[in-house]
């Protein structure tokens, strides 16, 4: 069992997520532009010829081992070039709150920073450096259960490839195919032109989920395997 000292504070290993509720919005997205963003340690799947997707995801942690704050996640979904099972890979992490920050960045690699994140309901609103990034309306609701279900997320520490398992389920959950309810407005930040890249924000929209009672476990990065 791994701790690790952030902020003056132990983290014990895994990491759980008590209470807290999620969306994410699937597009299709150039996978070209996709591939840009990438390391080269890892290959962007395509769906189709030419074609990546692309997880916005807007989660609002309630009661986690790493505090309560909003965070705003940019995924794309990878297979390590060495081998190994298909996973996602995230390129944007930003979150609200430094605890958890630091510890993101610490434990997993994982690319947070801490910015201004408005929430009104399902309606998220991010600014990158004091600049408007996008805003994002995803349908809120459901009654179904979610399983925990295990994920694979991979990573850089100090440019070394990583990768990190957990579970995530819940309940309160839904499945949106296609766009209904989901609305995207673009700012005037470099993320911004990213998306704009990729096809945002007219990408068709694959699918939108909501779980308004998630819980998780997040297990320890492991170095791949060369």
């Amino acid at each position: 069992m791994t701790t690790y000292e952030i902020a003056g504070q132990p983290v014990t290993m895994p990491v759980q997520v008590r209470d807290a509720s999620a969306g994410t919005v699937l597009f299709d997205v150039d996978a070209t532009a996709a591939a840009s963003l990438i390391p080269a340690d890892f290959e962007v799947i395509e769906v189709r010829p030419g074609v990546a997707q692309l997880a916005v995801v807007l989660v609002d942690y309630r009661d986690n081992d790493l505090g309560a704050y909003h965070e705003v996640g940019l995924t794309f979904f990878v297979r390590p070039r060495s081998g190994g099972e298909d996973g996602t890979f995230i390129t944007r992490l930003p979150v609200d709150q430094e605890f958890t920050c630091e510890a993101g960045r610490t434990i997993w690699g994982f690319p947070k920073t801490v910015e201004r994140i408005d929430v009104d309901d399902s309606l998220w609103t991010l600014y990158l450096d004091g600049e408007l990034a996008f805003s994002l309306q995803v349908p809120r609701g459901g009654t179904d259960e979610t399983p925990p279900t295990p994920m694979t997320t991979y990573s850089l520490i100090d440019g070394v490839p990583h990768r990190t398992t957990f579970t995530q389920g819940g309940s309160g959950s839904q499945v949106v195919f296609g766009g209904e309810g989901v609305s995207v407005v673009l700012g005037s930040h470099p993320v911004s032109a990213e998306l704009a890249a990729l096809g945002l924000p007219g990408a068709p929209v694959v699918l939108s989920t909501w779980i308004e009672r998630m819980r998780a476990t997040f297990e320890d990065a492991q170095p791949l395997k060369e």
